[in-house]
């Protein structure tokens, strides 16, 4: 099932996707949201995967990603 930019459910078709969009602004109908729009063990996921990734990384490692990110900052960046 087709999802919202939130992760809410829509519907799969496309006369059922359009009818319910036309609710929603009209007032018909609400939108389903969480307090904050995310899933929240996805959120908790993500913290644990972040901090159990930098854990297992030696200095030199981590210097390495951080150099590679400035480069390619850097490189994305418009000429002045």
């Amino acid at each position: 099932m087709p999802k919202g930019p939130k992760g809410q459910k829509r519907p799969a078709d496309v006369i059922g996707n359009a009818v319910r969009v036309m609710q929603i602004a009209t007032g018909e109908a609400e939108e389903e949201f969480d307090a904050d729009g995310k899933n929240k063990a996805a959120v908790a996921l993500g913290r644990m995967g972040g901090k159990a990734r930098a854990a297992k990384m030696t200095p030199e490692q981590r210097s390495e990603i951080a150099k590679k990110a400035a480069k390619k900052r850097w490189e994305s960046r418009p000429p002045e």
